[in-house]
């Protein structure tokens, strides 16, 4: 059993608030997050799976595709200030040195231009990761196995 003041129960409290703040950035999305959400959830972009406002070095990703490396986000107006670029800028270059690729769109972009948006997302999907489940070949000019 572990005390209250353990590492083990400071860890598993540390948790439990990134879990709770990511709940409620999900709860309080703009409407340029959910509707992008809408298109996003359920693998619904050619069978990538997204996770939305996920923990990610110190930061809560919008959307992020753990598989691919990729992570999407959307500023707001906030995010065109001096501080706001410069904070954005502080946060690719860690998210880069985690490994993962970050794009970047207006709020407007995802409500007005959401099929433009989904078709860069899915553009350097299929530039940068393949396909997580691709389709077998078939047809002509397919060599077949020989027995």
């Amino acid at each position: 059993m572990t005390s209250a003041n353990s590492p083990a129960g400071s860890l598993s409290r540390a948790r439990e608030r990134v879990r709770v703040r990511a709940r409620a950035l999900r709860r309080s999305s703009p409407d340029a997050e959910h509707a992008l959400w809408q298109r996003l959830r359920n693998r619904q972009l050619d069978g990538y799976k997204f996770r939305r406002q996920h923990p990610i070095g110190g930061y809560f990703a919008d959307f992020m595709c753990v598989e691919a490396g990729l992570i999407v986000e959307l500023d707001g107006g906030q995010h065109f200030e001096v501080e706001g670029l410069e904070r954005d800028a502080r946060r690719t270059v860690k998210l880069n040195e985690l490994g993962f690729h970050v794009l970047r769109f207006t709020d407007r972009e995802a409500l007005i231009e959401r099929d433009a948006v989904m078709a860069r997302v899915l553009d350097w999907l299929t530039l940068h990761h393949p396909h997580p489940n691709p389709l077998p070949q078939a047809g002509e000019g397919v060599a077949l196995p020989k027995d």
